[in-house]
């Protein structure tokens, strides 16, 4: 057997950080944070209130003023530069902290999660001076001078999922941060423990007290708390659709801005001309890595008819050879369970219904034996666009194989959808590729890959899949008010007599 990392309790905060320090929660409480793989509990973790939140409201607006005002752009670049060097320093201790709370293999996690939590800090410690305002070309220059300025929208409520706990946490974070906002983060009560730790390097790193503050419990308290507080200025949130409308819907009480980025049923169309062991390996890619736990998971692969056969034996075989169900922490490992009961019971009652409406499971279909929330990778064919399993976001390792006769057919199909998050398109026809990416109603397409998506590139969705933009420069509006300045221009043929012009 492989020897792998063991957690130690030494390593694990499981306190709330609150302008600055390390405090226990208000009302005493607890919960238990437990490891998906074997099912023990990990620790027991304050658990934020009310209470909590008002006090980390207060820190983050009592920080504001300084913060945006009074500290350069270019010292807060410097600091998250700081704080990526010390991820980079401590990334096998993040890893193994999100490892064992999350499920997740911890191979991908280095070379997904906290690499990219790295390149965030850098991307946006990159634009902290060059966010600059306007000279407005007015319709009266010699009577007025007018100008913009973009400023930071005041005290942001940050509040993320499970399934990529650190990396969305940074990724609502640092841009946040580079604007000049101060934030309140909630972490999933699922997978506290990795921001946790981070919150030791932001306090190493030098950040003010109350610039970040980070709060553990769950969204009936505390994420709802947050939306309806009336001192936080904007939301930014991440999950599911139906958690989405209720958090728009306490925001809309006080005005808030906000940001959902929320589910998806997205499509992967493969042609008869593609190649299917590189159109098999995207599919893969797409879904199965991190157990299907993901908002843009390529979940129906539309198959043209005279390939569908083929391609389900490419994709069977792929997923045998790469596919490997070990402990997370072991690096060989390529799929980790589902992060709890509830998401594996919600996964194993969709595969079963998928059988009652008539699909065929042609591989998988059963969970893993023995102890943690394992489903076995799963693949549908004889699937219709009516099924439920074709309809709605299972977040689990399940994909779905759908035939098609024609690229316009599938592209009408893949668009009849309640989300817009991805699409993809497998084909050697480019003028076919652009085509489909043109009429697919989808925030982000892939063309003969998946799921590539890059920070300096703007992320998010149509339709129920949410509004506002992740990423790239557009990453940093939701964050930003732009005022517009006016000031009279004085000439000296304005000034009295007896009066100098200088």
């Amino acid at each position: 057997m492989r020897r792998v990392a063991v957690l130690k309790p030494e390593d694990i905060e499981t306190r709330l950080f609150i302008d600055g320090e390390f405090v226990e929660a208000t009302s005493g409480n607890f919960f238990d944070d437990v490891n998906p793989a074997t099912e023990e509990v990990i620790c027991k973790v304050q658990e934020a209130s009310k209470a909590d939140v008002d006090k980390a409201v207060e820190a983050a607006r009592k920080a504001f003023p300084a913060w945006s005002l009074s500290t350069s752009a270019s010292h807060r670049a410097r600091l998250l530069h700081r704080l990526a060097s010390l991820v980079e320093k401590h990334a096998d201790e993040l890893a193994l902290i999100e490892s064992v709370d999350s499920g997740k293999p911890i191979s991908s996690i280095h070379t997904i999660d906290i690499a990219g939590v790295i390149r965030i800090l850098h991307y946006y410690a990159g634009w902290a001076d060059k966010i600059v305002g306007k000279t407005i070309p007015v319709d009266n220059p010699d009577e007025f001078f007018c100008y913009t300025r973009k400023e930071p929208v005041g005290v942001v409520a940050g509040i993320v999922p499970w399934n990529y706990p650190l990396y969305l946490l940074v990724l609502k974070v640092a841009p946040a941060l580079t604007c000049g906002c101060t934030v309140v983060m909630k972490t999933s009560e699922k997978t506290p423990l990795s921001a946790l730790k981070l919150a030791h390097l932001i306090q190493e790193a030098g950040f003010p007290p109350g610039v970040v503050n980070i709060l553990s419990g769950f969204g009936p308290s505390v994420g709802s708390a947050l939306a309806a507080h009336p001192h936080v200025d904007k939301i930014s949130f991440t999950g599911s659709t139906a958690t989405g409308r209720k958090i728009a819907e306490a925001g809309l009480v006080h005005l808030k801005r906000v940001t959902l980025e929320l589910g998806g049923k997205s499509a992967l169309i493969v042609c008869a001309d593609a190649d299917l062991d590189r159109a098999a390996m995207i599919a893969f890619y797409g879904l199965f890595p991190n157990s299907g736990q993901c908002c843009v998971a390529s979940s129906r692969v539309f198959v043209q008819e005279s390939v569908h056969d083929a391609f389900l034996d490419h994709l069977k075989t792929f997923v045998k050879t790469h596919l490997h169900l070990l402990c997370p922490q072991d690096k060989a490992c390529t799929q980790g369970p589902l992060v709890d009961k509830i998401q594996f019971d919600r996964v194993m009652k969709y595969i079963q219904q998928g059988i009652a409406e008539g699909a065929t499971v042609a591989m998988g279909g059963t969970e893993k034996e023995g102890k943690g929330f394992w489903v076995m990778p799963t693949i549908f064919t004889d699937v219709s666009d009516d099924m439920t399993i074709a309809k709605e976001e299972i977040f689990g390792p399940v994909i779905c194989l759908l035939k098609f006769k024609t690229a316009d057919e599938a592209i009408d199909r893949a668009n009849e959808s309640h989300y817009g998050l991805g699409a993809g398109i497998c084909t050697k026809d480019i003028g076919l590729a652009y085509h489909c990416a043109n009429r697919l109603k989808a925030g982000n397409v892939f063309i003969n890959c998946y799921n590539t998506t890059d920070i300096a590139a703007p992320f998010g969705g149509f339709k129920q899949s949410g509004y506002g933009r992740e990423g790239g420069e557009e990453g940093l509006f939701p964050y930003l008010e732009i005022k517009a300045v006016y000031s009279k221009v004085d000439h000296p043929s304005d000034v009295l007599p007896g009066e100098s012009a200088c």
